[in-house]
This record gives structure tokens, C-alpha cells and sequence, in this order.
């Protein structure tokens, strides 16, 4: 036994040394050892490829469930807000054939009032105008006006009010612009 254990250490040096070859159907059993090895590795790698796709697929879906949910809950928080002011709405058209003009008008500024204070909150702010340089990327100009004493590129109407949400513009504001003064004009014109 000791020397065929010998033997076969000597064989397996010699092959690694570049000695005599192995018989093919050694070579056809180590061959398929090693194929069913590799088989064997490829379907783990296989099966932990498909664990982390699943993993991956169940975060990217878990994510986008808490980015929902986190957009309703502002929405529910804003609709309660809004309906404050809707629910002051009502009351005051109960009251309003009770009501004159100025209870009326009193009544009207103080649901205006609270409306703004409800979008100033949620960070919706009024784009300035009126004396204010027009700016393009928050005034929509809408008439050019001759004629005024004001500089050129000064606003000197609101028709529609524009707003800011944050640094970006919602909406901007509709405006007249000032072109500058009739005498600047005829003096350049000379």
C-alpha cells in the first residue's frame, strides 16, 4: 500500500514536472471534476446574482413607497390648511346677505390674509413689481409704456401677480414696463 501511495506521488510529480502524461480517462475524470466544480461555482454565482437583484428591486420599490407616502403626507398637511380658509369661506357666505360692503370687503381681505399667510407658509412668496426693475426670469411684460417719468426697464403696473416658490418662479408675473420718457426718446432721436 505504502508504495503504491508512493507511486502515485511520483506519477503526480512527474506530471507536474512535465514528466510522463496521464492516461486520457484520468485526465477525462479530472476534467469533468473540474467542469462539475465550475458548474457548481456559476450556480451560486448565479443564485447570489438574483438574491441581490430581488434585494435591489425590494429597495428601489421601498424607496419609492417612502418618497410617496412622505408626498401625501404634505399633501394631506396642506389640504388641512387650505381647508381652514375654505371652511371661513363658508361661514362668511352664510352671513353674507347680513353682511354690508364694508363688513363684506372687511370679511373678503381677511380670508385674502389668511390664504396668503396658508402659501407663505408652505413657501409660496409674491414676486415684487410695481418700481421695481423688470427682471425676465420673474415678470412677464405684457405692455411697453411710453411716456413715463419712470427710468427705463422700471415696472409700473400689475395685472397679474406672479410667485415664487422657494428660489424658483412659479409663475411669473404679467407687468407693464416703462420704455423710459418721451423727451429722453426726442433727445436721443437729435
Amino acid at each position: 500500500m505504502e508504495e503504491q501511495q508512493a507511486t502515485n506521488d511520483n506519477e503526480k510529480k512527474q506530471a507536474r514536472n512535465g514528466g510522463e502524461q496521464q492516461q486520457p480517462e484520468e485526465r477525462i475524470a479530472e476534467l469533468e471534476a473540474q467542469l462539475e466544480q465550475t458548474k457548481k461555482e456559476a450556480a451560486e454565482n448565479w443564485n447570489k446574482y438574483l438574491r441581490e437583484r430581488a434585494d435591489w428591486d425590494n429597495f428601489r420599490k421601498r424607496q419609492e413607497r417612502l418618497v410617496a407616502d412622505r408626498v401625501l403626507y404634505q399633501k394631506k398637511s396642506l389640504f388641512n390648511k387650505m381647508l381652514e380658509v375654505m371652511d371661513n369661506v363658508d361661514r362668511a357666505l352664510v352671513y353674507e346677505d347680513t353682511m354690508d360692503q364694508k363688513q363684506l370687503q372687511h370679511t373678503l381681505r381677511m380670508l385674502q390674509w389668511q390664504m396668503n399667510e396658508v402659501l407663505r407658509g408652505e413657501g409660496l412668496n409674491a414676486v415684487p413689481t410695481v418700481g421695481e426693475a423688470f427682471n425676465p426670469y420673474m415678470h412677464e411684460a405684457v405692455e411697453a409704456v411710453e411716456g413715463s417719468d419712470q427710468p427705463e426697464g422700471t415696472i409700473l403696473e400689475e395685472l397679474r401677480k406672479g410667485y415664487t416658490l422657494g428660489e424658483e418662479t412659479l409663475r411669473p408675473a404679467r407687468v407693464k414696463v416703462s420704455v423710459g420718457s418721451n423727451n429722453a426718446s426726442a433727445s436721443n432721436k437729435e
